[in-house]
C-alpha cells in the first residue's frame, strides 16, 4: 500500500469508515506482513521507549562539546517562578523538547521522529498531553500511528533528513507528524489532522539546516521547542475549524520544491548560516583542535 499522500489516506478513511490511525495499521499490516498485534506490540515499545527517555534526563550532563546540557533544569526553574508570558503547560512542552534534544546530544538514548536531530518534538507536546488529560497508553499508541504515516509521506514526496532539504524536512516534518497527532488525539476529523500538517509545515517552509561545527547542537536543540510550540498552535488552530488553503500533500511538494532550490551551503554542509558566522566558525576551529 505504502501511501504517498494524504489525500490517499483520507480516501482509505473514507472508503473503509476507517479512523485515520485504523488507515496506517493496515497500512503497517500490508507492507511488513505483519499482524495488528505485531504491529502495535513494535508501536508501543516505542511509546514507551519515549517516556523512559524523557524520564531520564539528568541535568548534569554535558555533551562533549560543551554546546548543550542543563538548559532544562534551566527552564524547569523559570517555569517553577510562574511569570513567565507562555503559561504552564507551554512551559513544560518548552522544558521536554530542550531535555530531549540535550539527552540526544549527550549520546543519551532517544526515538528519532523522524531524526535525531528533531528527536524533541514529538515527545514534547505528546508525553505532557497524555499526562495533563490522562490519555490512555492505547490512544497514545494509535497517535503515533497518525503522526508515522504523515513522517512516510512526506519522506516519500520531499525529504525528512536536513542534509537533504534543510531544517524544514527535520523540525518542519516533526512538527507536522506532532500535530497531526495531536489533532488525532482530541478525535479530530482526517481533514483537520491533514490541515493542521499544512498549517504546521507552513510555518516552517524555507529553515536552512546550519549546524556549527557539524554539531546537531546549536541552533537544533532550540529549534525542537519551536517545532514543539509550533504544533501546539498548528493542531489547535485545525480544531477550532481554521483550515489551511494550500492542501497538505501540496505544501509537502512545496517543501521539496523550496529544499531543492536551496543552496548546498544551507544543507548540513557548515558553510552557511549561523554555521558560517565568526562565532560558529571559531568554536569549530577550537572544537576540531581539542579532539584530534
Amino acid at each position: 500500500m505504502a501511501y504517498n499522500s494524504l489525500e490517499s489516506i483520507v480516501a482509505y478513511c473514507k472508503e473503509h469508515h476507517a479512523s485515520f490511525y485504523e488507515a496506517l495499521l493496515a497500512d503497517d499490516m500490508e507492507e511488513r506482513d505483519v499482524t495488528a498485534e505485531d504491529s502495535l506490540s513494535r508501536m508501543t515499545a516505542l511509546w514507551h521507549t519515549m517516556q523512559e527517555s524523557a524520564a531520564s534526563y539528568d541535568s548534569s550532563l554535558q555533551s562533549a562539546s560543551g554546546l548543550s546540557g542543563g538548559q532544562g533544569a534551566k527552564m524547569d526553574a523559570y517555569m517553577k517562578q510562574g511569570e513567565s508570558y507562555c503559561g504552564p503547560f507551554i512551559n513544560i512542552v518548552m522544558k521536554a523538547a530542550l531535555e530531549m534534544a540535550e539527552s540526544n546530544a549527550c549520546m543519551r538514548r532517544i526515538v528519532a521522529a523522524p531524526t535525531a536531530g528533531s528527536c524533541g518534538v514529538m515527545p514534547a507536546v505528546l508525553i505532557p498531553a497524555a499526562e495533563k488529560w490522562k490519555i490512555p497508553d492505547k490512544k497514545m499508541v494509535e497517535a503515533l500511528y497518525v503522526a508515522a504515516g504523515i513522517g512516510q509521506v512526506a519522506a516519500e514526496r520531499a525529504y525528512i533528513a536536513g542534509a537533504s532539504g534543510g531544517c524544514q524536512a527535520e523540525i518542519g516534518t516533526a512538527s507536522a507528524m506532532a500535530a497531526g497527532a495531536l489533532v488525532y488525539l482530541r478525535d479530530g476529523s482526517p481533514e483537520q489532522i491533514c490541515h493542521a500538517v499544512a498549517i504546521s509545515l507552513k510555518n516552517l517552509l524555507g529553515l536552512v539546516c546550519d549546524p556549527v561545527a557539524g554539531l546537531v547542537e546549536v541552533p537544533c536543540v532550540k529549534r525542537n521547542v519551536m517545532g514543539a510550540v509550533n504544533a501546539l498552535t498548528s493542531a489547535d488552530m485545525a480544531l477550532a475549524g481554521i483550515e489551511s488553503f494550500i492542501p497538505a500533500d501540496q505544501v509537502i511538494d512545496a517543501m521539496k520544491e523550496v529544499g531543492d532550490k536551496m543552496d548546498v551551503s544551507l544543507k548540513e554542509t557548515g558553510a552557511g548560516g549561523l554555521a558560517f558566522t565568526k562565532t560558529a566558525r571559531d568554536f569549530e576551529k577550537e572544537f576540531r583542535a581539542a579532539h584530534q
